[in-house]
């Protein structure tokens, strides 16, 4: 079987960096365990180094190899951070972290009360003032950024939450000092390239693989009380969801 199919739509550097990634996981390559040179590599694969060098920086960038000048390629000696997000109940970027055994650090960027824009004052039932507070946060674990996060709270339930420490949960922050309850939540996810800021804050070239979510959550009388834009990497974050069985309508 070929490596690399060249009439296949999909980059040669992502068919090669992909069947990297499954010999690494097969346990055909262990950690520490150094690959074949490029030029060796390049031969098999029946591709330029260019393109070699590419599939290497593609697995490089999300841990799973280590290049050494003068030395060469390597398979990482830890695991790269991988997270699974069950779409099953509301879960918080602290549990996910503590469910997926991977240390979480927060850095916040901004915190404030702000006028909502047209939109988001409609979405979240808003009065004639439109305040709103805005937190944007990235959300890293490991020390590897892995979101950033615009959450938009009604000013008139959650005022004074902008003064507090918001590094850890603040799902938690809302149900235990301020008594809301999260009942349920819509979310709307979409394949995206990043734009050139949230590239940068994710520590990503500009035009990466992210995954938008769009989060409206509401409380038991179905009021909307967050509206949470976040934005994913890629190449670290699976969305897992489990399906009940099949009935035919006919």
């Amino acid at each position: 079987m070929k490596i690399v199919d060249a009439t296949n739509p999909i980059p040669k550097y992502l068919q090669i960096s992909a069947w990297l990634k499954e010999l690494i996981q097969n346990g055909r390559y262990q950690p520490g365990e150094k690959l074949p040179s490029e030029v060796e590599l390049s031969q098999v694969c029946g591709v330029n180094r260019n393109t070699l060098r590419q599939a290497i920086a593609e697995l490089a960038a999300i841990g799973l190899l280590r290049k050494e000048k003068g030395t060469g390629t390597f398979v990482a000696t830890q695991a790269p951070v991988e997270l699974r997000h069950k779409l099953e109940r509301i879960l918080s970027f602290t549990d996910l972290m503590h469910d997926s055994g991977v240390e979480q650090n927060t850095k916040i960027l901004s915190k404030r009360v702000e006028t909502a824009d047209e939109d988001i004052a409609k979405t979240l039932f808003l009065g004639p003032s439109k305040k709103v507070i805005v937190v944007r946060r990235v959300r890293a674990g490991d020390g590897i950024p892995l979101i950033y996060e615009e959450s938009y709270l009604p000013r008139d339930i959650f005022d004074g939450i902008q003064e507090m420490n918001l590094a850890g949960s603040m799902y938690k922050i809302m149900t235990d000092h301020f008594k809301a309850t999260l009942a349920r939540s819509k979310q709307t996810i979409s394949a995206v390239n990043l734009d050139k800021g949230i590239a940068s804050i994710l520590e990503l070239p500009k035009g990466s693989a992210g995954i938008f979510i769009e989060s409206l959550t509401f409380d038991e009388n179905s009021i909307p009380i967050e509206l949470l834009y976040s934005y994913h990497r890629g190449d670290k974050y699976k969305l897992e969801i489990e399906l009940g069985r099949y009935h035919s309508t006919s």
